[in-house]
């Protein structure tokens, strides 16, 4: 388990962190989410002992990264994919960080292939494009085969077929109970890897939460469609919902799915489609984050 408790970092005056505690527990994909400036790196840094906090703590299964004596071991880390030599070649940079932590060469080779670079491993990392780094940040972070990952906008440069495949290993690292947390500006994507969400804005926790309860908290209506449109209406209304039509459908506020099923059961009104809509992630994260941009364009006229 990642947690930090009362995490503050200060640069100067300002406070990239503020009094922040969460828990990132196993088996599940959490996605780190906040606007540029939100304390998102400044968080992930301190967790892997790059930056010391000013107070609070940020623990790895309750001990300090510097603690840990072989640490690939226990947390793999993609931060910066540049953070490589280039002028050496790919295999030879994983071999370097393996013997750190007295991982072997038969190791290297399997990451490589895991990532899709056994093919490139000759090749030095200044020559490499930026989604081949990124697959060598990510080898890297799985050399130690740990429990705990953390990936910082680990799809830049990926092409799609790239950004699928990490989706799918993030949550497969996850179903073997590892625990992943993984920071992105990709909401989209952020939709369909994602099981838990933690949003922070000016270094402050906004919010914590399953994706489940995120769209249940921002469920705006039931899309209902039924050849009886005009009575169902009447009937829905009556019980106290809002309902106004759309495209031949009835969208209903004010009762849950099934009170709505419930409803036209007793009437013996058909129902062909019953659909429960929620804000996107995108849409929920800018309404969780309006207070919290900094660096906000100015929006030119239309």
């Amino acid at each position: 388990m990642i947690e930090t408790r009362h995490l503050t970092k200060r640069y100067g005056a300002h406070r990239a962190v503020d009094d922040l505690t969460i828990q990132v527990t196993p088996g599940h994909v959490t996605g780190f989410l906040g606007p540029n400036g939100a304390g998102k790196s400044t968080t992930m840094r301190a967790i892997l002992g790059l930056d010391r906090p000013t107070s609070g703590e940020a623990l790895v299964n309750g001990r300090r990264y510097a603690g840990y004596r072989r640490p690939l071991h226990e947390v793999g880390a993609l931060l910066d994919a540049g953070a490589a030599h280039g002028g050496r070649r790919a295999r030879d940079h994983l071999r370097v960080l393996a013997r750190s932590n007295g991982i072997g060469d038969r190791r290297v080779d399997e990451v490589l292939e895991l990532v899709g670079l056994a093919g490139a491993a000759r090749r030095r990392v200044g020559v490499l494009s930026l989604g081949m780094r990124q697959r060598l940040g990510v080898a890297a972070a799985l050399l130690g085969d740990p429990g705990v990952l953390l990936f910082d906008e680990p799809v830049n440069g990926l092409d799609p077929e790239g950004i699928r495949w990490i989706r799918h290993l993030m949550r497969d690292l996850a179903g073997e109970g590892r625990t992943v947390l993984v920071s992105s500006h990709l909401m989209s994507e952020m939709a369909l890897t994602a099981d838990r969400v933690i949003v922070i804005g000016r270094g402050r926790l906004v919010l914590e939460a399953s994706v489940r309860e995120l769209r249940a908290r921002f469920r705006e209506d039931v899309l209902v469609r039924s050849p009886e449109r005009a009575e169902l209406a009447a009937v829905l209304g009556a019980a106290g919902a809002s309902v106004t039509t759309e495209d031949g459908a009835l969208l209903v506020r004010g009762l849950e799915p099934a009170e709505i099923a419930d409803l036209a059961a007793r009437r013996q009104l058909p129902v062909h489609e019953l659909t429960p809509r929620s804000a996107s992630l995108e849409d929920a994260y800018l309404r969780l984050t309006e207070d919290s941009v900094e660096y906000r364009a100015k929006e030119t006229a239309r």
